[in-house]
C-alpha cells in the first residue's frame, strides 16, 4: 500500500491496486487520493482461496494496464495476474515478498512442490523481471534457479510518523522494555523467545509481544510461558497499529526479532526509526545493524538469543541510547518515495523507455 501510494506521486504515474477479501475484513485505506483501489470481497472462502473474485475483476471491466506488478508467489490470485499480463500483452513483474526464501518455501512444503508443477514455475518463468527486497533474497531467488533480470529495492520506512525518543527512557526508577512486534507465527521465533527469556531471566526487565495470532500460535506460546512460570514479565498485547504501535517503540528499550526467515522485516527498520536497537537473526537481511553499531545480528535459535540478550541488558541505558540514535540515523536511508523512484526506473526499462538502473541485477 505505501508503495502505491508513493508511486502514484511520481509525475505521470497512474495506480490501480486491486485486492480481495473474504467477509467483513478489514481493508488499509490508500493515504493517495490518487491510487485506484479495488477490494473484491466475497462471502466464500473457499471463492477467496481460489483468487476468484480477483479473477473476476481481471476478466471483465478492469482497464488494460501498461504493465502488471504482481505480490506474492503461491497463491492462486497470483496466478490470475500472469494470465491477464499474457493476455493483455504486457510485461509481467513478480515481487515474490519473501516467499520464496528457503525457510519459507520448507513450509507446506509438499502443497508448493505441487503448485509449482501445476503453474508457479510456468508463472515465474513468465516474468520480464523480478523485485528483491534484499541482497540476501536476491541470491535466494538465484539459487533457486532464477535467471530473469532482479530488482533490488528495499521498502521504505514511514519517517513522518517516528517520533522524538520517549522521555521515559530517561527515568532510572522503572522496569525496561523489551518489545517484539510481528505476527505471532512460527516462523517469527516467538517460541525460542520466549524460552530464551526464561533463561535469561533479566531483573527489572518485561517481554511485551506485540502482533496479530495467526494460525493459534499465541495459544502455544502462551502454555510455555506459563509453564516456565514467566507470566508476570511478558504481556501479550494482540495487535497493535498505527499510534498505538508508534508508542510501543516509543516506550522501548529494546526490540527483538528473532525470525527464521525475513525477505526485510521492516519492523526492523520502524525499529530503528524509533531510536531502539535491535536484535535479530541471520534469518533477515540486516547484517548492517553491527556494521552500524546499533543492534546484533545473531544466528537463528535459543542459545544465541540468551548471548545477545544477555549482551544488550549489559549495557547502560546510555550506551543503549546511543546505539539507537545510530540506528535511527542509518535508517533514514529507507523511505518509500526512494523506493518507489527506483521501482518507477524498473517499470520504464521494462517498457523500453529508458536503461537498466544499476539496481537490477541481470548476473
Amino acid at each position: 500500500m505505501a508503495l502505491a501510494d508513493a508511486l502514484v506521486r511520481c509525475p505521470g504515474v497512474a495506480v490501480r491496486l486491486l485486492s480481495q477479501r473474504t467477509g467483513d475484513v478489514p481493508t488499509v485505506p490508500s493515504v493517495e487520493p490518487g491510487v485506484v483501489r479495488s477490494v473484491i470481497g466475497s462471502r466464500y472462502p473457499l471463492a477467496a482461496a481460489l483468487g476468484l473474485p480477483l479473477r473476476g475483476a481481471l476478466a471483465g471491466g478492469t482497464e488494460r494496464a501498461a504493465l502488471i506488478h504482481s505480490h506474492g508467489v503461491w497463491h492462486p490470485a497470483n496466478h490470475w495476474a500472469t494470465l491477464a499480463a499474457r493476455a493483455w500483452e504486457v510485461p509481467l513483474i513478480v515481487h515474490p515478498r519473501g516467499m520464496l526464501e528457503p525457510w519459507a518455501r520448507g513450509q507446506k512444503a509438499l502443497k508448493k512442490r505441487l503448485a509449482l508443477r501445476l503453474f508457479q514455475q510456468a508463472d515465474l518463468d513468465a516474468a520480464r523481471a523480478l523485485v528483491a527486497t534484499s541482497e540476501m533474497e536476491y541470491g535466494n531467488l538465484r539459487r533457486f534457479g532464477l535467471r530473469q533480470p532482479v530488482a533490488v529495492i528495499p521498502n521504505g520506512v514511514d519517517h513522518a510518523v517516528v517520533a522524538t525518543v520517549a522521555p521515559m527512557r530517561q527515568v532510572v526508577e522503572r522496569e525496561r522494555i523489551a518489545l517484539f512486534l510481528s505476527r505471532v507465527h512460527p516462523k517469527k521465533g516467538v517460541l525460542e523467545l520466549v524460552r530464551a527469556w526464561g533463561l535469561v531471566a533479566p531483573v527489572g526487565w518485561r517481554l511485551r509481544i506485540a502482533g496479530p495470532d495467526e494460525d493459534g500460535h499465541w495459544g502455544e506460546v502462551s502454555r510455555v510461558v506459563a509453564r516456565l512460570g514467566l507470566s508476570s514479565v511478558i504481556d501479550y498485547l494482540g495487535p497493535v497499529a498505527d499510534e498505538a504501535k508508534a508508542a510501543q517503540y516509543r516506550a522501548a528499550d529494546l526490540f527483538v526479532l528473532p525470525t527464521f526467515s525475513e525477505n526485510f522485516g521492516v519492523v526492523v527498520a520502524e525499529a530503528l526509526g524509533h531510536g531502539v536497537p535491535v536484535i535479530t537473526t541471520q534469518g533477515s537481511p540486516w547484517a548492517d545493524l553491527e556494521t552500524y553499531r546499533c543492534g546484533w545480528w545473531i544466528p537463528t535459535g535459543v542459545a544465541p538469543l540468551v548471548a545477545g540478550l544477555r549482551a544488550a541488558m549489559a549495557l547502560t541505558d546510555d550506551e543503549r541510547w546511543a546505539m539507537g540514535e545510530r540506528g535511527r540515523d542509518y535508517v533514514r536511508r529507507f523511505n518509500w518515495d526512494a523506493s518507489a523512484a527506483q521501482t518507477l526506473a524498473l517499470y520504464r526499462w521494462v517498457l523500453g523507455r529508458g536503461e537498466r538502473p544499476d539496481w537490477v541485477r541481470v548476473d
